[in-house]
C-alpha cells in the first residue's frame, strides 16, 4: 500500500512554507512519500529546491473557482486557485494526508494514515465545518469527477476548496468519531478566535500548527525573544526549522539533509477534467514580467534583515 503526504504549490510566494514542511517531515522520520503538486507558474528556481527534499514533483493544471463574490465575503480573493487541490484525487496513492503549505508538524503524525476518508479537524471559525488545510483522503477518479461536477454545478459557498469539500463531504460532522480529527492536528494560532487558556493547557500536545490568514511566518522576521509566547511561540518554531536549512549560516547550494533518491520521471502530469476551465487571469498570482528573486539570500537590496521572504 503506497501512502504519501501531499501539499500544493501554485505560486513561488508559498515556497518557504512548502520547503519547511517537507524538511520537517523528513527530520521527524516519516516513512511515507512526501509529494508536492505544482502548477506551471512555479518557477524552475523553486522546482530545483523542491527536488532536493520532496520525493515527487507532480505537475497539475491550475484550477480557479471563479467565484469572486464568495471569495470577497471570505476576504481572501487569492483562494480561488485552491480548487487545484482537487486533483489529489487523481494521484496514484492508496491514501494521502493532505497538508497545506502553511502548516508545521510539531511531531511525527504518521498515525493519520490509519484514519478513514474523509477525516479532518473542525474549523475554528465554524466548528460544524472542517478546515481543509489538513485532511485524510483516498484518491479515486470517480470522486474527482464528482467533485468537478459539483464545482461546475453548485460551486463553493466560500469560493475556495474548503466550501466545496464541506458540501461534498457533508456527512463529516455526523460520521463516526474517527472521521473527526482532534483540533491538535490542525491548530490555528493565527485565527481571530483563540482560547488562550486552552492553548496553555494543550500547547505541548499540538501535533500540527496551521498558520491561516494572509500573513505567514515568512512574511516578517522571526519574533523577538521577548515576544508574547501565546502569539509567537509556534511562529518561532517555524523559523527554527527554516533556519536549520535555509538560514544565513547555511549554504543554499548544499542542503543540510540528504536528497531523496531520484524518482523517474522527475515530474508527472495529471489529466484535467473538462468540467472546470483553467482561468485566463488570476489577480492573486499575476504572471511575472521577469524572474524575481525568491530566496532571502538572492535579495540584492541593502538590508540586514536577510531572512525575510518577500513576495
Amino acid at each position: 500500500m503506497t501512502e504519501a503526504y501531499v501539499t500544493l504549490l501554485v505560486t513561488d510566494s508559498y515556497a518557504p512554507g512548502a520547503l519547511v514542511l517537507a524538511q520537517r517531515l523528513r527530520e521527524l522520520g516519516t516513512t511515507r512519500d512526501i509529494a508536492v503538486m505544482v502548477t506551471a507558474n512555479v518557477s524552475e528556481t523553486i522546482r530545483k529546491d523542491l527536488r532536493l527534499v520532496f520525493d515527487r514533483i507532480i505537475d497539475i493544471d491550475k484550477l480557479d473557482s471563479g467565484q469572486a463574490d464568495n471569495l470577497a465575503l471570505l476576504g481572501r480573493p487569492e483562494l480561488g486557485v485552491t480548487f487545484s487541490k482537487l486533483q489529489l484525487w487523481q494521484l496514484d496513492y492508496d491514501k494521502v494526508v493532505f497538508l497545506d503549505a502553511d502548516v508545521l508538524p510539531m511531531r511525527l503524525v504518521d498515525e493519520l494514515f490509519d484514519r478513514p476518508e474523509f477525516s479532518a479537524a473542525p474549523d475554528a471559525g465554524w466548528p460544524d465545518c472542517f478546515n481543509s488545510g489538513v485532511f485524510v483522503a483516498v484518491p479515486n477518479k470517480d470522486t474527482y469527477r464528482q467533485l468537478c461536477d459539483l464545482a461546475a454545478s453548485k460551486g463553493s459557498f466560500d469560493g475556495g476548496d474548503q466550501g466545496l469539500l464541506n458540501t461534498y463531504f457533508s456527512s463529516w460532522s455526523t460520521n463516526s468519531s474517527d472521521h473527526r480529527l482532534p483540533f491538535i492536528y490542525n491548530t490555528t494560532p493565527t485565527a481571530v478566535y483563540s482560547y488562550v487558556p486552552a492553548y496553555h493547557v494543550n500547547r505541548d500536545n499540538i501535533a500540527i500548527a496551521h498558520f491561516i490568514g494572509t500573513t505567514k511566518p515568512w512574511h516578517s522576521p522571526p519574533p523577538p525573544s521577548n515576544a508574547s509566547q501565546d502569539k509567537y511561540d509556534l511562529v518561532q518554531q517555524w523559523w527554527n526549522v527554516y533556519n536549520r536549512y535555509y538560514g544565513e549560516s547555511t549554504t543554499p547550494s548544499t542542503p543540510s539533509v540528504a536528497a531523496p533518491p531520484p524518482v523517474a520521471p522527475p515530474t508527472e502530469s495529471l489529466p484535467i477534467s473538462s468540467s472546470i476551465a483553467p482561468p485566463t487571469y488570476d489577480p492573486a498570482v499575476p504572471p511575472p514580467s521577469q524572474v524575481q528573486p525568491v530566496f532571502p539570500w538572492e535579495q540584492t537590496r541593502a538590508s540586514h534583515c536577510t531572512r525575510v521572504w518577500y513576495d
